[in-house]
């Protein structure tokens, strides 16, 4: 049984966690490796998305985590920062997108919002396979969103990018 010491521990790390995303130079820092060629140290667990801008029709990038596959052979990604997020904004309006994962060039793919029992079962599957990654995420999504991420029903926003 957790002890209320631990428990604001949790809570204090989660909020840093989630500072830590909000952090533009932090989360920007992949897009450069991606950019001058060293994308594939990622290997297939990141992907660096071209979107573009729903406004402006400017392109975008963002890298992300690979956390699945959907039931059509794409790379499932979510969104931590929920409907929020600004690429799963412009996803919504311009579906049409490209993707570079591992040592892949650019790939055409075509975004689609996953159904929510089609998204559970991806979180459980991430929940299943990276468990140690799930416990330190977890509780970070949960700040971010502001709702509490359960496996086996998630509040968590997933888009599969699916090959053209």
């Amino acid at each position: 049984m957790p002890t209320s010491g631990s428990s604001s521990s949790a809570r204090l790390s989660a909020r840093i966690g989630a500072r830590i995303l909000r952090t533009r130079a932090v989360v920007r820092a992949p897009i450069w490796l991606y950019r001058a060629g060293f994308g594939f140290v990622f290997g297939r667990r990141l992907l660096l998305l071209e979107h573009i801008g729903r406004r402006s029709g400017v392109a975008r990038y963002v890298v992300l985590e690979v956390d699945g596959r959907s039931t059509r052979g794409g790379y499932v990604v979510a969104s931590g920062f929920g409907t929020r997020a600004q690429w799963y904004r412009n996803l919504i309006k311009q579906p049409e997108v490209r993707i570079q994962i591992g040592w892949s060039g650019w790939l055409p793919a075509r975004a689609r919002q996953l159904p929510d029992d089609e998204a559970a079962a991806v979180l459980d599957r991430y929940a299943e396979q990276h468990p140690t990654a799930w416990q330190q995420l977890r509780p970070i999504f949960s700040e971010t969103l502001g709702a509490d991420i359960e496996v086996g029903g998630t509040s968590l926003p997933m888009i599969a990018l699916e090959p053209r």
